[in-house]
């Protein structure tokens, strides 16, 4: 056994070995498909706050009416709420995610990838839907 333990710890190091640079490579393209996620509806930020305003000034419009439509200002009122919610969401998401890998080992880096792959779909489906909803509510 005493012969053999060396063999297997060379063994052992060949083989984490080989498997590391692989690990770092798909960190490197797992980062890469998260950023894409975050790029798809970054452009769209502008397009949350114009859709608050067009709710927010709607609201106005109706509070002024008679009769006031109560059903549809609240309606409206948790439109603007949420259309700024997912704005605010994706700056929360961007300041907590860590660009660099620091001292994290490969594999902590991929765990921490996976989260945040979660998160930033998470983020970009949220803004997606207000959008759509939006839209639909906001016709005029």
């Amino acid at each position: 056994m005493n012969r053999l333990t060396p063999f297997l710890t060379l063994g052992l190091l060949l083989l984490l070995n080989a498997c590391g640079p692989n690990l770092v490579e798909e960190n490197k393209k797992m980062r890469a498909q998260l950023i894409a996620v975050h790029d798809e509806v970054m452009p769209q930020m502008g397009k949350l706050k114009s859709l608050e305003k067009k709710a927010t000034q709607k609201i106005e419009v109706l509070s002024n009416q008679e009769p006031v439509d109560s059903v549809q200002i609240e309606k409206l009122k948790v439109l603007a709420f949420d259309l700024n919610k997912a704005y605010e969401g994706m700056f929360l998401w961007m300041r907590q995610y860590d660009t660099e890998d620091g001292d994290k080992k490969p594999i902590e880096v991929k765990a921490y990838l996976e989260e945040q792959m979660v998160m930033v779909a998470e983020v970009n489906q949220e803004i997606k839907d207000v959008i759509e909803r939006a839209e639909m509510e906001l016709k005029d």
